[in-house]
């Protein structure tokens, strides 16, 4: 199967690649690479990769050439700062989207992957854990962003039979994470206490939310590209929560550290409690998480000790 992995130069996208390049598929990465950004993400040289602006048609009309599959993982905001400048999100996002859905109907491409947020979707829940037919009422931008992009996917199908399938993630964590990208609790703490800093918590610590490592994650995106299940839209996540202060403590008996912690004022943006219900995805998928939280972060802490962890 020939596919483009839009961001695949990122965290999650270089996974990704590894796991397609691994189930013997053809990849092309599309993102903002240079071969210096090749090498430090750990993109494979025999691999295919377009350096391009994804919002620029012919870019995109390159990258999705002779492509059955699309996988896209590329985002501009980040929920904390998507309140901040709304129109920039709309216009980067969900505008190059849908620019992007354009050149693939194009180019006759038969499916699209998107890499959704089950983090930001579904806003304060009212169902623990949360299932896929949950209200969705999103507190920032950058969910409402996220759940008009699934409303285009679904226009799409409908209009031009462009197949699709969502993956709503929670808070995913792993080796390649950048510490300072402003996402993803678990690798921002870990950096944090190799360099011997304090860390900050926005409010009390009792906010809730559900880690997994990105080892378990790649699989359902393979999964979602080599299969034509009868639902369209998956919770990815671990199936259960952790507050603040639950992670944290997880973290000193990894690591042996001490933690000085900040609390700070909590924030709008943030929900109390998310807990995404996975069963769909093992249901429907076969997807199901492997690692426990425990040795994720362990496998985190180590990589990060291996002299990998760059800025």
């Amino acid at each position: 199967m020939k596919c483009v992995i839009f961001g695949g130069g990122g965290f999650i996208g270089s996974h990704v690649t590894d796991a397609f390049v691994a189930r013997g598929h053809d990849v092309r990465v599309f993102d903002r690479l240079s071969s210096d950004t090749r090498n430090h993400i750990g993109i494979p040289s025999q691999i295919e990769a377009i350096h391009g602006d994804f919002f620029n048609e012919k870019d995109l009309a390159l990258a999705l050439s002779g492509v059955e599959v699309a996988v896209h993982l590329v985002t501009t905001t980040i929920p904390s700062s998507s309140n901040e400048n709304m129109a920039y999100d709309v216009q980067t996002n969900l505008a190059g989207t849908l620019r992007m859905l354009d050149c693939a109907l194009s180019a006759g491409v038969r499916k699209v992957v998107f890499a959704s947020s089950g983090g930001t979707v579904y806003g304060r829940p009212a169902i623990f854990p949360i299932p896929e037919n949950h209200p969705t009422e999103p507190l920032c931008s950058y969910g409402i962003t996220k759940l008009a992009i699934e409303k285009y996917l679904q226009l799409y199908q409908h209009l031009y039979g462009l197949e699709y399938i969502i993956l709503r993630l929670a808070n995913p964590f792993g080796e390649r994470q950048n510490p300072l990208s402003g996402q993803g609790a678990v690798t921002t703490f870990l950096a944090k206490v190799a360099e011997g800093a304090s860390v900050t918590v926005w409010g009390d610590g009792h906010v809730r939310r559900d880690y997994f490592y990105v080892g378990d994650l790649v699989s359902a995106f393979v999964k979602a590209a080599e299969q034509s299940p009868q639902s369209k839209i998956f919770n990815i996540g671990s199936g259960s929560s952790l507050s603040i202060n639950e992670l944290l403590s997880i973290i000193r008996d990894v690591t042996g550290k001490n933690i000085d912690v900040v609390y700070s004022p909590s924030r709008k943006l943030d929900v109390p409690v998310n807990c995404l219900d996975t069963r769909l995805a093992g249901d429907e998928l076969g997807w199901f998480r492997q690692t426990t939280i425990t040795e994720g972060i362990a496998k985190t802490w180590a990589w990060m000790n291996a002299g990998t962890l760059k800025a």
